[in-house]
């Protein structure tokens, strides 16, 4: 019986829950023995010029062994887009938290004291805390620009006939708030330079060699002499891909200092400097007929880059994903990014794919609340038919395979939907002030679309045991135990005898990591074809063996031996006696998968709401989930990854804000101020299965990482207003916490009395 597709309890569990992991922080390697401990010294001000910065008194501290601001670093500022990003403010501060300075101290508990000592005069300037504020254009970030607009793409003008011959058409303004990512463990790194003029840095980070090359670039050095290592990491949600700036001007001071340098972030570090995400405002037009048949659909983003644009590929992914699960004869979409004084916008999990998904489903309800239809119908009306697959969309994608309307279908007859519809009628009938609402998101997203590969290594020892390489990166997922199950599966070698290494650029130095969701799809398809590689080379060496043509063997992957084919009862050979005869000790195999596609998983969901309208408390009772992903390796794993998106997802639609006042202040610089999703809030998960195979990679599998996320917000998010929809309340901006839902039900209540 084959071990993938079976519930595996995770191999990295047990070290992470009795001894604990090690993360940046916990380190004690040599090579930072009598390391310096670092703060950055943040800008409180969202906006203003720096007149000058005293560190006289910081420098005469105890402890200080150095304070370094923008002028001492030397170091070209970095592109970031349009315009370049200094990496410590350079004369103009732009966001609350942005680094101005940098305090490095014999002992940790000495930085505060010092910090506090580093005097800046800043001279305030008008701040651009909003979308809104950037596309009015009175003040500028970056003077000279004439607009705070850094980023257009798709149509110029959009055209008003698409929606001619259309029947009905609706409009409707969907705010995709900003979030923060808030990893369980925060930032961190640590610095040393060798005798040998090479930099070690430990870095909190989902790819050690895109890092390895950003901080290479950033410091002037060649990547040969940069060794970048990811430890265990506590989470990264796309937040932690590469280095971030605060990484090269921690290499830059330990040079700068002759020894090493320790930095960790707190948590209110964390929550205003740590890139945020989403932070959309998209409009979405959909005109079609009273059937429930779309005709022409438009999408128009405007991206909120923060104040410096880092990632502006958000909005064109959202673009690219526009249609979602949907056969829409017309289509145009635009976007826009904007700077704002605000801390800058990256990759979060899903990156654009949510957004896209959080447009067209609440759209579809709200066309479907237009022409009164049930808006599952309105779905099946226009969903794309599995007979027409592979399918290009309107906006470039290629989706590989779909069963959408089946998806759909599976979770609603999980659910009970037509005893759930007929319970909310009679709630309805009854006056009960708790209303029940019914949500529904059909999604579809794209997996292992950077258009890179993954590397991947395998070696077997004399003792027959198995290691394995991979250039994805292990943090949290489980991915560890899934690739030792396809190499248990692959090689007939128990998973005790495996051990899977990662994270460290001179073990593994070309390699891509982890986003996306495409360490399955492209890391194991990588061990796949590397495991491949060394049973054909046992093959030779076994044939020698036993004295039989290659072609006449077989592996036996039941019992983990070469043997004549059909002849199970000949002299068989383990792996350990094919390892002994090869050179060098070991068999071994590193490869580079690149042949892999994108590949589109996709889903359905159904949320399940109360809602009290006396108090504007929202309670979820239920999301039963569809996630088709493809082919299972460990049921356990995948269903740890759809717990934790459906969480994720559904926080966003409930409570997760991150607000900042008209002057750029953030309001929720702490955990008692951003409202972080738990146990208490979530209800046991229903999850239907459902496998679609895909032919874009070794595996046939697509990726699951962000999939349950971007579900899970729409389906919620549709609810909510569909509880309150009776009441007046057609819709409501995400988050729907009990203050927006009561003002939201007061407001219809007047205009009803009106």
């Amino acid at each position: 019986m084959s071990i993938v597709g079976t519930r595996v309890v995770r191999q990295e569990d047990q070290n992470l829950i009795t001894a604990g992991g090690t993360y940046v922080d916990d380190l004690r390697e040599e090579a930072l023995s009598g390391a310096a401990h670092a703060v950055f010294v943040r800008s409180p001000i969202a906006h203003a010029r720096i007149g000058g910065i005293d560190v006289s008194e910081a420098k005469a501290a105890p402890g200080v062994l150095g304070v370094f601001t923008a002028a001492e670093l030397g170091l070209e500022p970095h592109a970031a887009g349009p315009v370049k990003e200094p990496w410590l403010a350079d004369g103009v501060v732009r966001y609350v938290g942005e680094p101005v300075a940098l305090v490095l101290t014999e002992e940790r508990y000495q930085l505060a004291d010092a910090a506090e000592l580093v005097d800046v005069d800043y001279e305030p300037l008008d701040a651009v805390a909003s979308i809104g504020a950037a596309l009015a254009d009175e003040t500028l970030l970056y003077p000279g620009t004439g607009s705070n607009v850094v980023q257009v793409n798709g149509v110029a003008e959009f055209d008003e006939s698409i929606f001619a011959d259309c029947e009905v058409v609706v409009s409707q303004t969907i705010v995709n708030q900003r979030v923060a990512p808030a990893p369980l463990e925060v930032r961190g790194a640590s610095c040393a330079w060798g005798e040998d003029g090479r930099l070690t840095v430990w870095l909190s980070t989902q790819n050690a060699q895109i890092a390895r090359t950003q901080l290479a670039a950033s410091l002037g050095v060649g990547e040969e002499n940069v060794r970048v290592i990811a430890p265990d990491v506590g989470g990264g949600f796309g937040a932690k891909i590469g280095a971030d700036p605060e990484a090269t001007v921690l290499g830059w001071a330990a040079k700068e200092i002759g020894r090493p340098v320790r930095w960790v972030e707190s948590r209110s570090e964390n929550l205003t400097a740590m890139t945020h995400g989403r932070g959309q405002l998209n409009t979405v037009t959909i005109g079609g007929k009273r059937d429930g048949t779309v005709l022409a659909y438009r999408l128009d983003v405007i991206q909120d880059a923060g104040a410096y644009p880092r990632t502006l590929f958000l909005p064109t992914l959202t673009e690219l994903m526009a249609v979602g699960v949907y056969r829409f004869p017309k289509v145009e979409t635009r976007s826009r990014g904007v700077v704002t004084n605000t801390t800058p916008i990256a990759a979060y999990r899903g990156a654009g794919r949510p957004e896209a998904t959080a447009a067209v489903e609440r759209g579809m309800d709200v066309f479907a609340a237009k022409i009164g239809m049930d808006p599952a119908e309105v779905r099946r009306v226009n969903f794309i038919r599995p007979e027409e697959f592979p399918y290009r969309t309107p906006t470039g994608a290629s989706y590989d395979t779909g069963e959408y309307a089946a998806a759909l279908d599976k979770v609603l007859d999980a659910a009970g939907y037509a005893e759930l519809r007929a319970e909310q009628k009679r709630r309805r009938e009854a006056g009960d002030p708790v209303e029940l609402g019914l949500g529904i998101a059909a999604y579809v997203e794209i997996t292992g679309g950077d258009s890179g590969g993954e590397s991947g290594r395998v070696d077997i020892h004399p003792d027959g045991s198995v290691v394995a390489w991979t250039g994805s990166s292990p943090h949290g997922q489980g991915l560890g135990t899934s690739l030792a199950m396809l190499l248990s599966d692959q090689l007939g070698v128990p998973l005790e005898k495996i051990t899977v290494k990662h994270g460290d650029t001179d073990e593994v130095p070309k390699a891509v990591g982890t986003f996306g969701s495409r360490s399955l799809q492209l890391g194991g398809s990588a061990i796949r074809q590397a495991a491949d590689e060394v049973i054909a080379q046992a093959r030779e060496l076994a044939a020698d063996l036993l004295e039989a043509a290659p072609d006449d063997l077989e592996l036996d992957a039941e019992r983990g031996v070469w043997q004549v084919r059909g002849a199970p009862s000949s002299t068989v050979l383990s792996w350990a006696q094919v390892a002994e005869t090869a050179g060098e000790g070991k068999l071994s195999a590193d490869v580079w998968f690149g042949g892999g596609k994108p590949t589109f998983p996709f889903g359905a969901h159904l949320a399940v709401v109360e809602v009290d309208t006396e108090t504007g408390k929202v309670d979820l009772r239920r999301i039963v989930a569809v996630d088709d992903a493809g082919p299972i390796v460990n049921p356990l794993t995948f269903r740890g990854q759809r717990h934790g998106g459906l969480g994720q997802g559904a926080a966003q639609a409930l409570m997760e804000v991150v607000t900042y006042d008209e002057d750029g202040n953030p309001t929720t610089a702490t955990l008692a101020d951003y409202s972080f999703v738990t146990a208490v809030e979530l209800p046991d998960f229903e999850l239907v299965d459902m496998a679609t195979p895909t032919d874009r990679n070794l595996l046939g599998v697509k990726g699951i990482g962000e999939a349950a996320t971007i579900g899970s917000t729409p389906a919620v998010h549709n609810a909510v207003v569909d509880a309150l929809s009776t009441r007046g309340v057609h819709h409501l901006d995400m988050p729907t916490t009990p203050i927006r839902v009561w003002e939201a039900l007061e407001e219809a209540g007047k205009g009803s009395a009106r």
